[in-house]
């Protein structure tokens, strides 16, 4: 486990896209292509504006999307197949991105997993939440399912965390579902780049990296990986210090 800590967010995006491009650019030297796992929310805007401008050759990296709200449409302004699509998948020609379909369920679920299952993930960018959420997997996150993606149900502070950001206009439309990839299917993933800015996440980042490992701050779980880098802002460590 590393943890990189950059003076502002533009910084703390740019070091995390270039640890990642590194590590795509060695996988397709060595095997002829990549595959990656790739996060939303406001906590990866400035690592995908750097990643978008790597030297890559995008047309043989697969892409796996991590999560996204069960009932939404794609057209929905929280949608982030729309956020994917915007912020990555449009600038950049890979060679195929798999998109989790909110208006699926247990079936959509099976369907990525037999997908994903036949691509080993080189690398998964990633971020938490403020209630110490991996993904969708809020607390306490299921550690033991085997299966690549579930339904989870998201829990009031992760709701709140989304009205906060601005996804949405009232708590109550928020969405109480998502689909998910478990917390296992992350921790397959060779590497991890975990981006992780502003201070309202420090109780969070604090306990994920030196808290118990515990289902209550599912992130925690990442101490357990060979090969992960924390990429801080400083308000974002602030609890660190």
């Amino acid at each position: 486990m590393e943890v990189i800590i950059s003076e502002t967010k533009k910084e703390l995006g740019k070091k995390a896209a270039q640890k990642g491009a590194e590590i795509i650019r060695k996988a397709i030297a060595e095997r002829g292509g990549a595959s990656i796992i790739v996060a939303t929310g406001a906590s990866q805007f400035e690592m995908l504006a750097e990643l978008v401008k790597e030297n890559i050759d995008w047309n043989v990296v697969t892409g796996f999307h991590l999560d996204e709200y069960i009932g939404i449409d794609e057209t929905h302004p929280a949608s982030f197949r729309k956020y994917l699509k915007e912020r990555f998948v449009s600038l950049v020609p890979l060679k195929k991105f798999h998109y989790v379909n909110g208006n699926g369920t247990e079936k959509e679920c099976n369907r990525l997993g037999k997908i994903i299952s036949r691509h080993p993930i080189d690398v998964a960018f990633v971020g938490i939440g403020e209630n110490g959420h991996l993904a969708f997997n809020d607390p306490p996150a299921d550690f033991e399912t085997e299966e690549p993606y579930i339904v989870v149900n998201l829990d009031d502070d992760c709701r709140r965390q989304q009205l906060g950001e601005g996804w949405f206009p009232t708590f109550d439309d928020v969405p109480q579902q998502a689909i998910s990839m478990s917390i296992n299917q992350i921790m397959k993933s060779e590497h991890i780049i975990c981006s992780v800015p502003d201070e309202r996440k420090a109780e969070a980042v604090k306990n994920t990296l030196y808290g118990d490992v515990t289902p209550m701050t599912p992130a925690s779980v990442m101490q357990d990986h060979l090969s992960v880098w924390f990429f801080l802002d400083k308000a974002a460590a602030s609890k660190l210090m």
